[in-house]
């Protein structure tokens, strides 16, 4: 067992810089193998008048350093792996550090480092340290000078944060380009690019009058495909004035396309850096989801430019102070832009899928963790959608105006300033005149609360009584849980389905037929009077708190809940749990060798779905669709995937079987033209979600899934009908990918999803099917979306052939991530999440999946960011 595991960084042990640095001066003469950076900063003390200077560094070569002007010597410094520390700093005094790094060797993709022949940078969380000396960490805010200087006809585009203040020729064919930032930030938010772009530009005049420059630099030649990333960046900043009435602060706002980039985009100041699947689009090589998450993360990275920039963090720990804060504002966004119910469905359902197990497994932590090794695995669905939610939930708690008083509170007092989550509440506390001691649990604790609700309804009377208790399970290192503060969205339906008043004993007022019930301890109990006819409880409505509710519903209170309740969000709710159930069952008789149970009830429910699908085609698209495998595997106990995956094939046979003429109509091919608009989406996701039902009739389902493939005129369909084939039994999956490759093959996103396919197609030969593609010309395990592509795609969708019984699975798995290790440690920490699960499936295969993470943690060479994460799904921290 390796047993050198990095000692842990903690909260309670945050201690203020001993030192600031006010001004910082950057000169880049750029380089593939040996760019040299000159900073000159200027510091002063803040701390212990006896306090070294300590700087951190890595992977850096040190040139020359100077204090004040005086070159200094070896003897009155010292250098490590990590650090440069300086012995007798004065209290004010500037700093001139030059060193040499190597770009096009930085396969980690943080620092600086090339994509393509371009240079970027990527330095959140601790990246820029690998560019130069510095105090690198949140709370250190300095203006910033950078003057880059390169090849201009190699890299004729010079960017930085800021404004551009200066440009022009140099001897020797090189140019020059001087960017000056007017706000103080932290270094994580730090950018600089350079290369070949085509730029797609526009402007936006703000609310106060200001023209902003706007502009989108791409591959060349694929200007026109950032249009729709544009529209969508106008459109947030107009959101963001009228919303939360937030202006624009400089006068050129620039994003930058890069194809290897680790995550989705990068927030630096009037510089973000984007993944390129994330800002390129066309009708051709863009699905409905690429459109969505295109208008969401540009939303989300623009929004960031006052939750996180303008008001940054004190340290990592307060990570979900802008993360979870600006996720919960981009999902607004993309509600009043799109459906709102449905924008909300996705929004839990992607949730349930990947924080719900991490709260339920060894990689729970709480949404502001209290310690970490390295910081790059906190970038987590915890810190990020968990966090949101909690956003959302003191919105709730304090209704739409204390909310509002709140956060412009928080603009106003923490603006410029690296803030904290008690910075945060505060300010809401002050606004409202609350108590929200008990609120910040929520960021403390670890886990999903569980709600269970106890009913007793006296007819007579008229009096229903509630009895609501809440208990969160343990998790690593929390084995006593707090009770929290829990707003619970409520409403009452007859047996008819009509909506019935929730009169509370001794109201006088009319009664209202929703409210928002507040369950703040252990238990609470509530009484509402004038109900004389049985009611049906409508609990959780808009998934007000992100809590597992046990409400003891029957099926047939469901039932009547997914044709009636007013809330689109509980109708879903209603049928996805009643979806759950019966694939549970039948994965259970599978596993025991029983007989399939009936749900003919649940079947025979869908008629009420097709029958109304035309009224709202997205909500219906959501309906349409079962719970997949992986979602459904903390369900089961102890888990079988392989049982998993034939029970839910078994239950899309039989709703394709009993609704086959519904299904073939709604599944036909449409010869629409293509627009990216939320109605048109929601067509073409309601007849994709039929198709994918229909294709589960042999023969049939085949067929109409080609026919769909032939007449795709748009990427949309064609990835839909792609996947549609994939469930298949026939050879048309083979046939429809060599065209799709064929067709596709010089557009990189585009492989990338011929790739994903693949990995999550859940057919007899899946895994030689992963293990040639490994193999593949087109494969480049260097590339992060490429390497996600497959190895995800595989883990994720493709549960029956990861979780495979002999193991093979992991095997192939582990020997993939080590070799992603080498070249990319935060890549790899992500990819092992997918081992998070193994603790819920059944012995054999719980044994053989704790065995490669027990191999992998005690590889020598694993990288810390790998070596954290096994070693907590293992239960070793």
């Amino acid at each position: 067992m390796r047993t050198d595991t990095p000692a842990p960084i903690r909260l309670a042990d945050y201690k203020a810089p001993d030192f600031a640095i006010d001004d910082v001066h950057l000169t880049f003469d750029l380089q593939p193998e040996n760019t040299r950076v000159h900073s000159r900063l200027s510091m002063r003390r803040t701390g212990a008048a006896d306090a070294a200077l300590r700087l951190d560094g890595e992977r850096l070569k040190l040139i020359s350093i100077a204090l004040d002007g005086k070159v200094l010597s070896a003897s009155q410094y010292q250098v490590d792996s990590v650090s440069l520390t300086l012995l007798g700093a004065p209290d004010k005094f500037t700093l001139d550090i030059e060193t040499e790094i190597a770009p096009a060797s930085n396969t980690a993709l943080e620092g600086l480092y090339m994509s393509s022949g371009r240079y970027c940078t990527q330095c959140e969380a601790e990246g820029f340290r690998k560019i130069t000396y510095f105090l690198d960490r949140p709370d250190v805010l300095a203006r910033y000078t950078v003057r880059i200087e390169a090849n201009k006809t190699e890299h004729p585009t010079l960017l930085a944060n800021g404004n551009l203040i200066d440009s022009g020729d140099l001897p020797d064919g090189k140019h020059f380009a001087i960017w000056r930032d007017p706000f103080p930030k932290p270094c994580y938010l730090f950018a600089l690019v350079a290369g070949k772009f085509d730029a797609f530009e526009d402007s936006f005049t703000t609310q106060s009058g200001r023209k902003v420059a706007l502009a989108i630099y791409v591959d060349p030649g694929s200007a026109a495909r950032a249009a729709y990333a544009m529209d969508s960046l106008k459109r947030s900043m107009r959101w963001d004035e009228e919303v939360f009435q937030r202006e624009y602060d400089l006068d050129i706002f620039n994003i930058v396309a890069v194809r290897d980039f680790n995550f989705g985009a990068m927030e630096n100041k009037g510089l973000n850096v984007f993944n390129s699947a994330y800002v390129l689009a066309d009708p051709n090589t863009a699905t409905d989801a690429d459109y969505g998450a295109i208008e969401s993360v540009i939303a989300h990275e623009y929004f960031h430019n006052w939750t996180g920039n303008r008001i940054t963090c004190r340290d990592w720990f307060q990570l979900c102070l802008k993360e979870g804060l600006t996720v919960f504002r981009d999902q607004e966004f993309s509600a009043d832009q799109r459906s709102r119910p449905v924008q909300r469905i996705k929004d839990v359902r992607a949730l349930r899928a990947r924080q719900f197990a991490e709260d339920s497994g060894p990689l729970a932590h709480p949404v502001r963790p209290n310690s970490y090794v390295k910081i790059d695995n906190f970038y987590t669905a915890t810190v990020y959608e968990k966090g949101a939610e909690l956003i959302r939930m003191l919105k709730a708690l304090l209704g739409d105006d204390g909310f509002n008083k709140g956060i412009q509170l928080y603009f106003d007092r923490c603006d410029g300033t690296a803030a904290t989550i008690e910075d945060f509440l505060t300010c809401f506390a002050e606004a409202s005149g609350r108590d929200l001691s008990g609120f910040k649990v929520w960021y403390e604790q670890a886990g999903a609360p569980r709600i269970t609700i106890n009913k007793a309804h006296d007819l007579k009377t008229g009096v229903l009584e509630l009895t609501l208790s809440q208990a969160t399970p343990p998790t690593p290192g929390q084995q006593t849980k707090k009770a929290v503060p829990i707003p619970i969205r409520a409403g009452l339906v007859t047996a008819e389905g009509a909506p019935a008043p929730m009169a509370l004993e001794g109201e006088n007022a009319d009664a209202p037929f929703e409210r928002t019930l507040v369950l703040d301890a252990a238990e609470t109990k509530l009484r509402f009077t004038g109900l004389h006819q049985p009611v049906i409880l409508s609990l959780l409505r808009g998934f007000s708190a992100p809590v597992v509710l046990e409400d003891g519903l029957s099926d047939a209170e469901r039932l009547t809940l997914m044709a009636h309740d007013p809330d689109a969000f509980v109708r879903w709710e209603s049928g996805d749990r009643l979806a759950r159930a019966s694939i549970l069952k039948t994965a259970e008789a599978i596993a025991e060798s029983l007989p399939a149970p009936p749900i003919d009830d649940f079947i025979a429910a869908f008629d009420g779905i097709l029958t109304r699908a035309s009224d709202d085609p997205a909500f219906a698209a959501l309906a349409l669709r079962l719970p997949e495998a992986d979602e459904l595997m903390r369900d089961m106990s102890p888990s079988d995937p392989t049982a998993l995956v034939a029970a839910r094939r078994s239950v899309r046979e039989k709703l394709a079987q009993q609704h086959r003429a519904a299904l073939e109509m709604l599944s036909r091919p449409a010869d629409a033209p293509f627009s990216p608009d939320a109605a048109s989406a929601g067509r073409r996701a309601l007849k994709n979600a039929a198709l994918e039902l229909y294709a589960a009739l042999d023969g049939d389902g085949e067929k109409r899934a080609m026919e769909a493939y032939e007449a795709a005129r748009n990427m949309t369909d064609q990835r839909a009908a792609l996947e549609a084939l994939s469930l298949t039994r026939g050879t048309g999956f083979d046939e429809a990918l060599a065209r799709f490759l064929a067709q596709w093959q010089s557009e990189p996103l585009v492989v990338d999803k011929w790739f994903a396919v693949q990995a999550g197609a859940p057919r007899p030969d899946a895994l030689e099917r992963v293990r040639r593609l490994a193999k593949h010309p087109e494969f480049d395990i260097k590339t992060p979306n490429r390497a996600r592509a497959l190895l995800a795609g595989f883990a994720q969708r493709n549960v029956g052939a990861f979780h495979a019984p002999d193991g093979s699975g992991y095997e192939f798995y582990s020997e993939h991530l080590l070799a992603i290790d080498k070249l990319n440690p935060a890549l790899s920490a992500r990819l092992l999440g997918a081992f998070e699960s193994w603790r819920v499936l059944e012995p054999k295969r719980a044994a053989l999946a704790s065995a490669a993470l027990e191999r992998l943690a005690d590889h020598g060479n694993l990288s810390k960011n790998a070596l954290e994460v096994a070693n907590r799904a293992l239960g070793r921290l």
